[in-house]
C-alpha cells in the first residue's frame, strides 16, 4: 500500500520577494540616492554656504542654496509614503486579486490570511529599514547644518522626515494599500484610493499634532505623539484589511 506524498506548504514569503524584486531594487536605489544627496549637502554644500556667510562672497545660485536643497529633500521624503501606498494598493495586492493570481495561490495551500501576512511582512522590513535610514540621515544633516538653513522644525517638510513619524507614515501607507486592494480588488482604483488616504494623512499631519501644542512643547514630544497617532491608525487599517479578506475569501 502506498501513500501520496504530503504537499509541501508553499514558501509564500520567498515567492513574494521574487515577484517584487524590481520594486525592492527601485526602493534601495531611492534610499541610496536620497542619503547620497543629504551627505552631499552636509559635506559640500553647507560648508560652502557657511564660508560664503563668513567671507561675504558667494558663487552659487538660489537653486543650489543649502536651504532650498534641504527643503526640497524634506518635501520629497515626507511624500514618500504616498508612493508606497500606490505600490501596495496596485502591485502588491490589487493586481493579484484582479488577475486571479491570489485565488490560485489560495488553492495551492496558502490560506488567504497566510498569503496576506506574507505580503505585508515581506514588504515591512525593507520599508522600515529604508525609512529609518532616511529619517536618521535627514535629522543628522538638518541638526548639524541648521545654521545655514532658513527653516524651522515645525514645518511639515522638516517635522515629518526627522524621526519615526516617517516610518510610521510608511507603515500606514502599506496598510492603506492593502485595505484598498482587498476592498476594491482592482489595480487602478486601489492605487488611487490608497494614495488618496495616505495623502490626506500627510497633508493634515499638522492638524493632528497642532492641538497638542498646548500641553506638549518642543519637537520630540509632538513628533512622538503624532507618530503614536499614525501607528494607531495603522493598526485599525490592518485589522480592517484582515476583516475584509476573511469576509470576501472563499
Amino acid at each position: 500500500m502506498t501513500t501520496a506524498p504530503l504537499t509541501a506548504r508553499p514558501a509564500v514569503g520567498r515567492t513574494v520577494l521574487r515577484l517584487h524584486r524590481p520594486a525592492l531594487l527601485v526602493w534601495s536605489a531611492y534610499v541610496l540616492l536620497a542619503v547620497g544627496a543629504l551627505l552631499e549637502v552636509h559635506l559640500s554644500t553647507a560648508p560652502r554656504d557657511r564660508a560664503c556667510v563668513l567671507g561675504g562672497w558667494c558663487s552659487y545660485t538660489p537653486l543650489t542654496d543649502t536651504g532650498n536643497i534641504v527643503n526640497l529633500l524634506g518635501e520629497v521624503l515626507s511624500y514618500t509614503p504616498c508612493a508606497v501606498a500606490a505600490w501596495a494598493g496596485a502591485a502588491l495586492i490589487g493586481r493579484e486579486l484582479e488577475s486571479g493570481t491570489a485565488a490560485l495561490a489560495w488553492t495551492q495551500g496558502a490560506t488567504p490570511a497566510r498569503w496576506l501576512t506574507a505580503k505585508l511582512t515581506t514588504a515591512v522590513l525593507p520599508l522600515l529599514i529604508g525609512t529609518a535610514v532616511l529619517a536618521l540621515a535627514y535629522d543628522t544633516v538638518w541638526t548639524a547644518d541648521k545654521d545655514v538653513l532658513v527653516t524651522h522644525w515645525s514645518w511639515d517638510r522638516v517635522f515629518v522626515p526627522r524621526g519615526p513619524l516617517l516610518p510610521a507614515l510608511t507603515l500606514y501607507a502599506l496598510a492603506a494599500g492593502a485595505l484598498a486592494g482587498l476592498a476594491l480588488r482592482r489595480t487602478l482604483p486601489a492605487l488611487a484610493a490608497a494614495c488618496a488616504a495616505t495623502l490626506a494623512v500627510r497633508l493634515y499631519t499638522r492638524e493632528l499634532w497642532q492641538p497638542l501644542r498646548g500641553t506638549l512643547h518642543g519637537f520630540w514630544p509632538l513628533h512622538l505623539a503624532a507618530t503614536g497617532f499614525v501607528l494607531a491608525l495603522t493598526a485599525l487599517l490592518t485589522t480592517a484589511a484582515y476583516t475584509v479578506l476573511r469576509r470576501r475569501s472563499p
